[in-house]
């Protein structure tokens, strides 16, 4: 009797590929919120100085990823299911890889449909798309705060990230300027034989000594080409 096993194809997704479903990034805006630098709204130190517009922000962008839709590059993953064990990590806080259909998925960042104990990492609320409110509390008495990793913070999931990327048969990185650390860190987890790819239209720099096939495209015509060069893999 011959079973097949699938291949396992890990897929670190960033800020470009929801940017099709017209999810702003802040490499396009230059790094600025409504002339506040990120640090100021995406940071604990900002979190501390002035909560208020912290919320104001994670509420504004909760409002936006509500009216988004998952684009082709997110249908594209979750067609690469029939044919493949696909795990995706993503950089993105918003929820449009579990709307599109995928079913492995990690969030390195947190998610946005989220809110947590300002104390207790580990006491989570999901709250859907509303606001916080001003003063709302989590079920511990402390402030409530978007479940969201910010700059100067411990990536939690970045262990079990760095052993998923260990164990794949394919490498795929789509929308993401390899810029922001740990996340970027994980093709260094990957095996030297393993195939990699980059989609992106713009050039992504990356140190590393594996064979790298880019594709400078947007994510949904990208994820596209990828599937017509994963045939040669099944």
């Amino acid at each position: 009797m011959y079973i097949h096993i699938m291949k396992k194809i890990v897929v670190l997704t960033g800020a470009g590929i929801s940017a099709e479903s017209g999810i702003k990034t802040f490499r396009d805006s230059g790094g600025l919120w409504e002339q506040y630098p990120v640090e100021e709204v995406a940071s604990i130190d900002g979190w501390h100085r002035n909560p208020g517009l912290v919320q104001r922000f994670y509420n504004e962008r909760r409002r936006q990823l509500e009216k988004a839709e998952p684009n082709a590059g997110h249908k594209g993953l979750v067609a690469l299911e029939k044919d493949y064990d696909v795990h995706i990590i993503t950089q993105n806080v918003d929820d449009l890889h579990e709307r599109a259909g995928s079913t492995k998925i990690l969030h390195l960042h947190g998610l946005l449909t989220q809110a947590r104990s300002s104390r207790n990492p580990a006491v989570i609320t999901d709250i859907g798309y509303r606001d916080i409110l001003p003063e709302e509390k989590a079920s511990d008495g402390s402030p409530l705060r978007p479940n969201i990793v910010w700059f100067g913070e411990a990536v939690p999931a970045m262990e079990e990230a760095a052993d998923i990327a260990s164990y794949a048969d394919i490498f795929a990185v789509i929308g993401s300027s390899l810029n922001v650390y740990p996340a970027a860190g994980l093709i260094h987890y990957v095996a030297m034989t393993t195939p990699v790819f980059i989609i992106d239209p713009k050039p992504v720099a990356v140190y590393t000594n594996h064979k790298v096939d880019y594709i400078a495209e947007g994510a949904g015509r990208g994820v596209a080409i990828l599937t017509e060069k994963l045939q040669a893999f099944l």
